[in-house]
């Protein structure tokens, strides 16, 4: 009680000290790790119906019952390698910003404003879930970032779910070119065979169900092929959880 009492009082000298600000506009907040109304308004989240398998948001909306387990147009040609995903926010100008200052502009503490969002976005199967792994980075980008984004977001939504985390669980055995310009089959084809599961952790993850996180979620490559690596250790079941994903319909149709 006497240290959470202390805890308190410290942090309440640092708040005053430095007060918490918005991870986005900078504006002073009540509390560290938090976005001010102006920036919350500007977030496009994700809100049913969507693709029961991959979460691909619909343009449509509706209340039947039926739309919970209608399926977009590239998962009814073909069903993804893991077994349901879901993002948080649609990708565009305005989660952008918020991702890149925390993944470039060492704002590591906003990974806890994801924690919400992730939990309203995963709900359907975060309660199924064994362990939470990271979507891994290859050492040598990780020596150059010096933190791995989707490890901190594990990390965060391990503590307030109770879910253990796993952030070495996976490994990039392959260093693979930057995605950002690439198309989803050039994509595929530079993550295949990147990933595998650390001979450590093979045994405690047979037959568990993983949660896999990842900031953004582009074209699917990289979480399937984590998903194979996952499955070709004896997994039972993966599922996906995203900051964001990129929505183009382009890609669906």
């Amino acid at each position: 009680m006497q240290k959470d009492a202390l805890k308190m009082v410290i942090n309440q000298v640092l708040d005053f000290i430095l007060p918490p600000r918005c991870v986005m506009s900078g504006t002073i907040v009540d509390r560290q790790g938090t976005i001010s109304p102006a920036a919350w308004q500007s977030l496009n989240f994700i809100a049913a119906p969507y693709c029961h398998a991959c979460g691909f948001p619909f343009e449509f909306s509706g209340e039947d019952e039926q739309l919970e387990e209608m399926l977009c147009a590239a998962c009814l040609q073909e069903s993804p390698a893991y077994d349901g995903a879901r993002a948080a926010l649609v990708y565009d100008d305005a989660s952008r910003e918020l991702i890149l200052r925390f993944k470039h502009a060492d704002q590591t503490h906003a990974a806890r404003v994801f924690v919400p969002w992730f939990k309203q976005a995963g709900r359907d199967f975060l309660p199924a879930c064994d362990v939470i792994l990271p979507v891994p980075l290859h050492p040598r980008r990780l020596l150059k970032r010096r933190y791995n984004q989707a490890a901190l977001l594990a990390r965060e939504l391990s503590k307030d779910t109770g879910i253990p985390c796993l952030p070495m669980g996976l490994v990039r055995q392959k260093a693979t070119v930057s995605q950002g310009h690439m198309k989803a089959h050039e994509r595929h084809k530079n993550v295949r065979g990147a990933f595998a599961v650390h001979p450590r952790h093979a045994e405690s993850l047979r037959n568990q169900a993983v949660l896999l996180v990842d900031d953004v979620y582009t074209t699917g490559a990289t979480v399937t092929e984590c998903t194979k690596a996952l499955r070709k250790a004896g997994v039972k079941n993966v599922y996906v959880l995203a900051a964001a994903r990129v929505v183009r319909s382009h890609d669906h149709l």
